[in-house]
């Protein structure tokens, strides 16, 4: 798959203080097949882009708080600091 994206913008008018006016937005969306030969185009302009639908669908983080690398190098300073465990003792 290959996207073109072609975007032109001009500044406003000095009654708009100058704000950046999008004048052109298009998108050509080329999918090639396995040969490399041309399957499908598809060609989105600025009035096009209104249209599009996103999903509403969140993946959640899964991490931990304490990770697997936070606990082995936790482990490996216990050690450096007391590397025959008598701290733990006294």
């Amino acid at each position: 798959m290959w996207i073109y994206i072609e975007r032109k913008i001009s500044t406003g008018k000095l009654h708009y203080l100058g704000k950046e006016k999008l004048l052109v937005n298009n998108v050509l969306v080329l999918e090639l097949n396995e040969v490399g030969l041309l399957a499908s185009k598809k060609l989105y302009k600025k009035n096009d882009m209104n249209k599009l639908e996103f999903s509403e669908n969140l993946t959640d983080p899964v991490y931990r708080k304490r990770s697997f690398v936070y606990d082995f190098l936790s482990s490996m300073r216990q050690k450096i600091n007391d590397p025959l465990g008598k701290r733990k003792l006294k």
